[in-house]
């Protein structure tokens, strides 16, 4: 033992700190992994209480236009009302299922002279064109909705679109093309209507409540902490090994090593090497 103060130095305190910066990385990456699960399980929550909930009218769920809490949605709500076909809008790069397509903004004007904005569907880019092929329309006349509320979404700084479409579901902006009082904190995918299409748009899903892999993510970011200490410690013990190459007792010991290894059973990995190796017989 008495060779071992070589690891008492500047360079090896050195890589003890690199050693240590490295842990509180992997355990802040770790902590994160674990945020967000916890985000994850909170929003899945939030999907069971809130999806099949009793269909309650607008009014009382968004007493003003600019009305919505974080935790309202997925609710239900109803709305009476008359859809504005000429103000359609197509949400461009929704894909569903892994098909890339759009979603179907119909403004619908209430009884009580406002506008609410539903998410009809979901329709697929068209075969030989950047647009949909077709797009279901809107009943005429007046109908009931039941949409599950969602937050309206921002602007995309330097995304784009074509006539008639909108990059996301900025509700000021459907607000300022429709010329209508507009509810702009909150839009709804629409769950259901009556008297309903003959045909619509397809339905939106419902969210997967999966919390995904964060957990396993982040007992492996506390795998790598406890790995880089091991690491230093194999470097440590390779160098006093190095050091005392010429001490007897080293020598015996490393002679020990070697016949442990040698009568121990290879590993196929082992076997392997040997054999790309050509040293097998």
């Amino acid at each position: 033992m008495k060779n071992w103060r070589f690891a008492i130095s500047s360079r090896w305190f050195g890589y003890l700190g690199l050693a240590i910066v490295f842990a509180i990385v992997c355990i802040g990456l770790s902590k994160w992994q674990v945020d967000r699960t916890n985000e994850t399980r909170a929003a899945n929550q939030l999907v069971d209480s809130n999806y099949h909930n009793t269909p309650r009218a607008v009014g009382d769920m968004l007493p003003t236009l600019t009305s919505y809490r974080s935790g309202q949605e997925w609710t239900q709500v109803t709305l009476t009302g008359t859809y504005l076909m000429s103000d359609q809008l197509l949400v461009r790069n929704r894909p569903l299922n892994g098909q890339p397509g759009f979603e179907v903004l119909t403004p619908l004007l209430l009884d009580n002279g406002s506008v609410f904005v539903v998410d009809r569907g979901y329709v697929p880019i068209g075969n030989k064109q950047d647009k949909p092929d077709s797009v279901p329309s809107p009943r005429s006349g007046t109908v009931t909705v039941v949409v599950h509320l969602k937050a309206g979404e921002p602007i995309l700084v330097g995304r784009t679109a074509g006539s008639g479409e909108i990059a996301t579901v900025h509700l000021p902006t459907v607000a300022k093309l429709v010329g209508k009082p507009t509810y702009t904190a909150a839009y709804g995918l629409m769950a259901s209507e009556k008297p309903a299409s003959a045909t619509r748009p397809t339905a939106m899903p419902k969210p997967e409540l999966d919390e995904g892999l964060h957990i396993s993510y982040a007992i492996q970011w506390v795998i790598f902490a406890i790995i880089a200490f091991f690491g230093l410690g194999y470097a440590i013990r390779q160098e006093y090994r190095l050091r005392n190459a010429d001490d007897p007792d080293e020598q015996e010991r490393e002679e020990d090593r070697a016949r442990r290894k040698a009568e121990r059973p290879l590993t196929d990995a082992e076997i392997e090497d040997e054999i790309l190796e050509g040293t097998r017989r």
